[in-house]
């Protein structure tokens, strides 16, 4: 039976890989007295004593973590924005072509960014088969629920006053969001998109959009439709032909899954590219779970509610 470590287990996503892996009977999980979380000689132990650590800090930590494994068997799976570009590191996003067998053979895995996790589920076949140019200059929003944001922000919208908070905030505005190299390297753009994040009032699930014209594209909507649709035949990225709600999509509409669901709306001259999908789930502790079956071995889809 495997070992598994999760290092920073009291964040969001920690908490959430942790509940996963309690209900399972195929892995032992090394759980660190209270008093040794934090002990960095007594988490080297267990980083080193693990076949699998899950790396759930933030990203100076999760540099930290990584550099306290010596043990050249221990397969590292790291949540943080800090190895999602770096060189040496499989990017875990199986669905992406040949990421599944490179993340099976990794020691050095890094788990995508929730933003990013949409926008490259969106634009990486287009550039990959030429729908799109790797010179396209686009754009993308993103609308997530406030778990994205951690503890604090948790606590901002469930404990602090809420009265500033009711309405929708966009971020990062300065063009520097910690995902745009990720989306950049992963779609093989020579320019990062312009990118607007925005938080919302609701705990979880994510909505990216990314809008163009059909002078961006090489072809038709109905090639990017017939694309998505042979692109993604696993069980968690699926192709929706009509995602919305009498004229809405909710953002929280998939919240608590961990699939992703892709859509080409708008018409034959504007179209608007929709990922749905949990920032929890596909965009953090299901995706970390999915990389973990893989590296295990077993059932990809194994924990992951797929409903």
């Amino acid at each position: 039976m495997k070992k598994i470590f999760i290092d920073g287990s009291a964040g969001t996503t920690g908490l959430r890989i942790l509940e996963r892996l309690k209900e399972r009977t195929d892995v032992e999980l090394i759980i660190p007295e209270e008093k040794d979380r934090k002990d960095t000689e007594k988490r080297r132990f267990f980083l080193n004593e693990a076949d699998v650590a899950l790396l759930c800090l933030p990203d100076a930590a999760a540099i930290e973590a990584a550099d306290l494994v010596e043990n050249k068997n221990t397969v590292i799976i790291d949540t943080s924005t800090a190895h999602r570009t770096s060189s040496g590191w499989t990017y875990g996003f199986p669905e992406l072509t040949g990421c599944r067998e490179k993340i099976k053979n990794s020691k050095r895995i890094s788990n995508p960014g929730c933003h990013a996790s949409g926008f490259i589920a969106l634009v990486s076949p287009l550039t990959e088969s030429g729908i799109i140019g790797k010179d396209a200059l686009l754009s993308a929003y993103s609308v997530t629920g406030y778990s994205g944001g951690g503890k604090k922000m948790i606590a901002d919208y469930e404990i602090g006053e809420t009265e500033n908070l009711l309405s929708p905030r966009a971020y990062g505005l300065t063009q520097t969001h910690k995902h745009l190299p990720e989306m950049q390297k992963y779609c093989g753009l020579e320019t990062p998109p312009v990118f607007c994040p925005i938080v919302s009032s609701y705990y979880s699930g994510m909505q990216v959009v990314v809008p163009l014209h059909k002078e961006d594209i090489n072809g038709k909507a109905d090639d990017i439709k017939a694309l998505y649709k042979s692109y993604y035949d696993g069980k968690v990225i699926k192709y929706s032909e009509s995602p919305d709600e009498n004229g809405f999509i909710r953002s929280d509409a998939l919240s608590g899954s961990d699939k992703m669901q892709i859509s080409v709306l708008g018409n034959g001259d504007r179209i608007l590219l929709v990922s749905l999908f949990d920032n929890l789930g596909k965009g953090a502790s299901g995706a970390a779970i999915q990389n973990l079956n893989i590296v295990l071995g077993t059932d990809e889809y194994k924990g992951l509610n797929l409903d």
